[in-house]
This record gives structure tokens, C-alpha cells and sequence, in this order.
């Protein structure tokens, strides 16, 4: 009961082993990742659409049970880009940023995508992350880079600039440039200038004036609350919020409220489309960050807990005034390198968070929006990797036509349209590969009993025997294709009698294909020609084994290929070649 128990609140394992060092460790960890998380947190709940409070409650509660049920030992989850911006996508089309209606749709959302997560988690479809190809998420993640940056230029510029897409954002732009804030300007591009120095130039600075390695690293992640201060202190002192610079504002000094989603058919019909997109989504993020971390230090990621505990999150975002959530990369690299021993150190941050929301917001009021624009700013665009397309032109161009669709498409068309047509080319893609499968013939290799194509190797074959390797599993996509293969062949050549396919690489044989297979046997009966098999795997077997096919078989089922040649024959094959 108990290890059942365990299986589906993960806590329950490690917490038996939980001591002194271990707490030590993650408290280290988590006041880390709290610097860090505070104006991040603010910056990704602007670019939802939402108040900067909404970013600090979606990195509580959601933490805590992410760190009850979820089974990486390191990953961080709360707000991210990639999702605050499909958040604001989604939302924006069913109420008006500001209005009471924008955060209930929000928080909506989250319930919705907890609750798929959940159902995914609890039928084990963790393998849906599957379909989702590498390069298709990487372009579509360097697609909405481009764009979370794009819309964020008008903040640091002090212009407003609209648009689900760069073309509409980018004439946004321009149409207002004339209204720019020089003041905002200045500290806009000033603060987005020091934190990309701080990313890259600060740690090796501060080691080069003999700062210890853990002072400096903490030092480093602290470089954006560093920003926050100083031109928060900037705004108030000089009292440029007078000036024209936009400024965050009050901020509730309180934890997170109890909300209620709005579950009218109306709404979850307008939103369900979107949770799907932004659950895929976000779970794939989350999972190849997790896999990642937990390789290096010999973990376990479970997929099927992770949905679990990713749902929970997210529900529990809904119910606490969030929006949806997922495993941040950044946040969660930074939880790895600080020491991080287990799940604990979220719940830590969000203790962390949750003083921050009720003793420190009154400090951020005169925090001007620029400088969270610029915190975005420089960590989308450290996701933005145009690279992905010379890679895969040079190793596929199937995938680096779908690469690039999706970038342009996301692009031209916006994230939801983005992410759409990046399922759907990866999906396309997986048929067309394998509704054409490699199909080789092949011949014994001389004093040996392997097999090779006939095309690439010197073999030995026999005028009428013809054998057939299928590479690959076959299926409704391409059984026609392995029947217009085999007719072909044995219509250019009288003299064969025996056809063998090699069935090696196939391990799946579904209706349809086997319907082929029936229809192959037939036609080559016809021409007297019998049909063989060889090296079918057992649970191919069995399938086989429960229709007729295999008793009205013309021919026989051999365990090898060498068996088969050496039969047909009638002559040992390795003694023939001697």
C-alpha cells in the first residue's frame, strides 16, 4: 500500500531519506532561485496580460505541489515565457487585458491545462511528448523569442505596441515611434545593456578580483534584482513616473487569494484548444529540462508522474490567482547549479516567494516596466537559436522544411498557429517517413551468414530467390507501398520462385497490413511463386499466429534468414561459398 502510495507522491521516497546536509543544500538553493524568481516572476505575469502579482502567486502554491508529486529532483516550475505568451494569446481573444474577466479567463486556463495534464498523467500518455519533434519545438521556441522580445521593445521604449504576430507587432512599432519616452529609453536600454554583461561578463569579473566561486554565483543571479533596485530608486528618487515613465504600481501586500475558475460551457469551449496546445507544450519543455538535469546526477524521470505532478501545479495555480505553469529551463539550471538535492528546495522558494508577496511588494511600486521588459528581453532571447536550421538542412531537409515552417509560421501567424502547425508537421513528418520505408534486397555476404543490401555489398544471391528486408514496422501508411515493391520486382523476373521477406527491423503488423500481406501471398501464389518469412519477432508472431494467414501461407516461416537461403537451396549456405 505504501510503495503504491509512493509511486504517485514521490515526496513520500524521498523524504525517508531527507537530513541535516540535505536541508542545507536546498535552503541554499532556494534563497537562490527566490532572488532570482522575484522579478521574473513579475516580468512574465506583464507579458501574460496579467498584474505583476500573478506571476509571484503562480511560483507559490504551484511549487509546493509540484514538489509533492513531481519526480525531478531539480526542476523549478512557475511562470515561463513561452507559455505566458500563449497565455496572453489565449486569453486575449475572450476579454480585454485589465479587465476582471482577463485574469478569471487566465486562471481558467491553468484549471484546464492542470486537469488535461492530470487525465494524461493518470491514462499514462507520457509518450505523448513523443510526437513533438526536437527541431520543431526549437524552431518554435526561437519563433516565440522573437516575439516575446519584439513585444517587449515597447516597454523599453515607452510605447505601446500590439499584435499576435511580428508583422502586426512590428507596424506597431513603427506607427508609434514617434512617441517614444526618452527617459524610458534610456533606462530601458541601460538595464537591458547591464544584464546581458551580467550574464556573461559578471561571474568572470568577480573571480577576477578573487571573489569565492559559490559569492560569485550568487552574485551573478542576483544581477536583475540588482536592476530592479537601482532604477526602482531611479524612478522614486528623481520622480520620473511624473515624466512619463510607466511604473508597476501597487502591488497587493498579501499571499495568494483563493480564486475560482469560470467553468461556463462558453468560456472552457474558447480555451480548451489552448490549454491542449499550452499542456503539450509545456510538458515537453518540462520533461526534456528534467531528463536533462536528472542524466547528470543518474536520476529517474518519470513521465507518467510528471504529467501528475504538472496538472497539480496547475490547478493549484488556479485556485491561488495564477495562470499556467510549467518547468522553467533558466530557473531550473540555476536550482541544479546551486545544489539542489531534492524537490524540498522548491517548497523552500516558495516560502521564499510568499514573504516576498507580503513584506516586499510596497517596495516595487515606483519599479518601472521598462526594466521587467528588459529582464524578458535578455532571457528569451538566450532561447532564440537560428542555428537549428543550418543543422538540420545539413542533416535532413524534411526536417529543416518543418523547422522552418514552423518559425514562419509562428512568426506570420502567431503562437497558437505556431504550435498548431508544429504538431501537425510533426506528425506529417513521422507518416511520410515511414509510409515509405527503406526496402532493400539482399544477398548472403561470402563465408559469412549475414545479409546485406545488394546495392551497397559484394553478395552472393540465387536467381529464384529474391529476399526482401522491410526496415521498418508495417501499417496501414505503407503496406500498399511494400505490395507495389514486391509486384514490381518479381513482374521483371520470370525466373523467381521463392520470395523471403526478412522481418527483422518490423515490429508491428496492424489490420491493414496484414490484409496486404494476404493480398501479396495470393498474387505471388498465382504466379507460382511462394512466399516466405523469416526472423519474425514473437509478438509479431503472435498477432500472426491469432488470423489465418500464417496457415494459408504458400510458403514457410524460417528463424533465420541463413536458415531460409540454406533451405531453399538445398545447399548449407557458408559451404556453397567455400
Amino acid at each position: 500500500m505504501l510503495s503504491t502510495l509512493a509511486r504517485y507522491v514521490p515526496a513520500l521516497e524521498w523524504g525517508r531519506t531527507y537530513n541535516k546536509d540535505t536541508f542545507s543544500n536546498d535552503m541554499i538553493a532556494a534563497v537562490i532561485v527566490t532572488i532570482m524568481l522575484v522579478p521574473q516572476s513579475l516580468a512574465y505575469a506583464l507579458l501574460a496580460g496579467l498584474p505583476p502579482q500573478a506571476g509571484i502567486y503562480a511560483s507559490i502554491l504551484p511549487i509546493i505541489l509540484y514538489a509533492i508529486f513531481g519526480t525531478s529532483r531539480s526542476l523549478a516550475v512557475g511562470p515561463v515565457a513561452v507559455v505566458s505568451l500563449m497565455t496572453a494569446a489565449a486569453v486575449g481573444k475572450v476579454a480585454q487585458s485589465g479587465e476582471m474577466g482577463y485574469a478569471t479567463a487566465a486562471l481558467t486556463l491553468a484549471f484546464l491545462s492542470g486537469t488535461l495534464l492530470l487525465a494524461m498523467g493518470f491514462l499514462r500518455l507520457g509518450f505523448v511528448a513523443n510526437f513533438l519533434s526536437h527541431p520543431v519545438i526549437a524552431g518554435f521556441i526561437t519563433a516565440s523569442g522573437l516575439l516575446i522580445a519584439t513585444s517587449q521593445v515597447g516597454h523599453v521604449l515607452g510605447v505601446k505596441v500590439s499584435g499576435e504576430n511580428l508583422p502586426e507587432m512590428l507596424h506597431s512599432l513603427f506607427s508609434h515611434i514617434g512617441e517614444i519616452n526618452l527617459i524610458t529609453t534610456v533606462l530601458g536600454v541601460a538595464a537591458t545593456a547591464f544584464l546581458f554583461w551580467v550574464r556573461k561578463g559578471l561571474k568572470p569579473f568577480l573571480r577576477s578580483k578573487g571573489v569565492p566561486p559559490r559569492l560569485a554565483d550568487v552574485l551573478t543571479k542576483a544581477g536583475p534584482v540588482a536592476a530592479v533596485v537601482v532604477t526602482t530608486l531611479a524612478v522614486w528618487l528623481l520622480g520620473l513616473s511624473d515624466h512619463g515613465v510607466k511604473i508597476v504600481g501597487e502591488v497587493p501586500q498579501a499571499l495568494p487569494p483563493l480564486t475560482m475558475p469560470d467553468l461556463s460551457p462558453s468560456l472552457v469551449g474558447q480555451l480548451l484548444v489552448p490549454a491542449i496546445l499550452i499542456s503539450v507544450i509545456g510538458f515537453v519543455e518540462s520533461i526534456s529540462v528534467a531528463q536533462t538535469l536528472a542524466a547528470k546526477k543518474r536520476q529517474r524521470i518519470t513521465p507518467d508522474q510528471e504529467l501528475i505532478g504538472l496538472g497539480a501545479a496547475n490547478i493549484g495555480a488556479a485556485f491561488t490567482g495564477g495562470y499556467p505553469v510549467t518547468g522553467g529551463f533558466a530557473r531550473s539550471v540555476v536550482n541544479f547549479d546551486a545544489g539542489a538535492e531534492t524537490p524540498a528546495a522548491g517548497a523552500f522558494t516558495a516560502v521564499g516567494l510568499a514573504i516576498a508577496a507580503v513584506a516586499l511588494t510596497p517596495l516595487l511600486y515606483f519599479l518601472p516596466k521598462a526594466t521587467l521588459a528588459a529582464t524578458i528581453i535578455v532571457a528569451v532571447l538566450s532561447l532564440v537559436d537560428f542555428s537549428i536550421l543550418r543543422r538540420s538542412w545539413n542533416y535532413s531537409k524534411q526536417d529543416f522544411l518543418a523547422v522552418a515552417a514552423t518559425i514562419l509560421v509562428t512568426l506570420g501567424m502567431g503562437v497558437e498557429v505556431g504550435v498548431s502547425t508544429g504538431v501537425g508537421l510533426s506528425v506529417v513528418l513521422f507518416l511520410l517517413k515511414t509510409s515509405r520505408p527503406h526496402i532493400a534486397e539482399v544477398g548472403l555476404v561470402e563465408g559469412t551468414e549475414h545479409f546485406r543490401n545488394i546495392k551497397r555489398h559484394k553478395v552472393r544471391t540465387t536467381p529464384d530467390l529474391v529476399t526482401i528486408r522491410v526496415d521498418e514496422s508495417l501499417y496501414f501508411a505503407n503496406a500498399r507501398f511494400l505490395e507495389d515493391h514486391i509486384y514490381n520486382r518479381v513482374q521483371s523476373d520470370k525466373s523467381i520462385k521463392h520470395v523471403v521477406l526478412m522481418m527483422s527491423a518490423v515490429n508491428v503488423i496492424d489490420f491493414s497490413a496484414l490484409e496486404s500481406l494476404e493480398a501479396i501471398n495470393t498474387r505471388l501464389k498465382e504466379l507460382d511463386i511462394k512466399l516466405h518469412m523469416s526472423e519474425v519477432k514473437g509478438p509479431v508472431m503472435d498477432k500472426l499466429e491469432t488470423s489465418h494467414f500464417l496457415h494459408d501461407l504458400s510458403g514457410k516461416v524460417f528463424l533465420s534468414q541463413y536458415e531460409a537461403v540454406a533451405k531453399l537451396t538445398g545447399v548449407p549456405a557458408v559451404k556453397a561459398a567455400e
